[in-house]
């Protein structure tokens, strides 16, 4: 038996009305991200669990691609705008020009990409972790907890991004205690731990009791020498028990959401969504204490909760440094 067209038109708009899930599945918001490093690595972990967040409550088909080359990120780009995404998500730190010119090249696509650069019209806005109101926070208990004064600092670029949130970390511990002195290094790598754990033991060699591990592998070395680390974007407490003190988050949710929103409505805009990271918008928070919850002493909490309050009340604003900071011990 066959059925004309007016039939299969009628059939189709019943199956429609009876299945509202597949009309939601046809009208779900095509999605794609691009990373240089694996999904686990600190900062695109982020990215990845507010993307996959909106996949699991069905607003979005999503699709991803991790370890692209900076060489072949113009052309997973493309694939990704020529495969009928309506947005894409990514770092153009290291392609700006190339990001930008696919940018152009696509008008119809939106693109919300991690960069050190300024919007583009009509497509392009940035984004970064602007996270050194609780990189602040976890500095003043870091300069609580030292015993030698002296603190370790392993980062992967002295880029502005890094830069900000290593001399926010810093102010932090100088407001606890002035005596503190710091080690910075680079390791010029955005994922290599057994690098950054070689630069965290020659830091704790000289004698530093508390790591700022901006990088994985900090946190392993200052487990195996008995020493303590602070945590950045992400929270390893889990890991680290008996490590890891505090951390500063980094949450992409109210980033993503919005971006979302908007290309959902069609009103999306180059804009700069670096302030959606900060803590008045929660998409940044000092991690719990947790298991050392105890073992910070209690003047130090209060000073931390006070200082969490002064910001959220925009009583006090953490100054923005994006110069690179030096040590002050070797």
């Amino acid at each position: 038996m066959s059925l004309n067209r007016r039939h299969v038109v009628t059939l189709a708009s019943a199956l429609l009305t009876l299945s509202p899930g597949l009309a939601l599945a046809q009208s779900k918001m095509k999605v794609a991200a691009i990373y240089t490093v694996p999904f686990e690595q600190q900062w695109v972990s982020r990215i990845h669990k507010a993307l996959k967040a909106a996949e699991g409550r069905g607003e979005i088909e999503y699709k991803a691609t991790e370890n692209v080359s900076n060489a072949d990120y113009e052309r997973v780009m493309r694939e990704y705008a020529q495969g009928g995404n309506t947005l894409i998500v990514g770092e153009a730190f290291a392609v700006e020009a190339a990001a930008r010119k696919v940018a152009k090249d696509f008008p119809k696509v939106s693109f919300l990409m991690g960069s050190s650069g300024k919007p583009q019209a009509p497509n392009f806005s940035v984004f970064d972790n602007y996270i050194q109101e609780p990189a602040y926070l976890s500095g003043m208990v870091a300069g609580g907890m030292t015993k030698s004064n002296k603190i370790g600092m392993v980062g992967g670029f002295p880029i502005p991004e890094v830069n900000r949130l290593m001399h926010a970390f810093m102010a932090g511990a100088k407001e606890t205690n002035p005596k503190v002195e710091f080690s910075v290094s680079f390791i010029n790598s955005w994922f290599d731990p057994p690098k950054a754990k070689e630069a965290a033991f020659a830091m704790i060699d000289k004698g530093a009791d508390v790591m700022y591990a901006e990088r994985f592998g900090v946190s392993d070395a200052a487990k195996e020498k008995g020493k303590l680390a602070i945590g950045n974007v992400i929270n390893t407490q889990d890991k680290y028990p008996d490590t890891v003190v505090a951390s500063a988050l980094w949450n992409m949710e109210p980033s993503i959401d919005r971006a979302l929103k908007l290309v959902k409505e069609g009103k999306f805009k180059p804009e700069d969504y670096g302030q959606f990271s900060m803590m008045k918008h929660k998409g940044s928070e000092l991690a719990p204490l947790g298991t050392f919850e105890s073992k910070v002493p209690a003047d130090i909490k209060a000073k931390v909760k006070a200082k969490e309050e002064a910001i959220l009340a925009g009583k006090f604003t953490v100054k923005v440094d994006d110069s690179q900071p030096k040590a002050s011990f070797k």
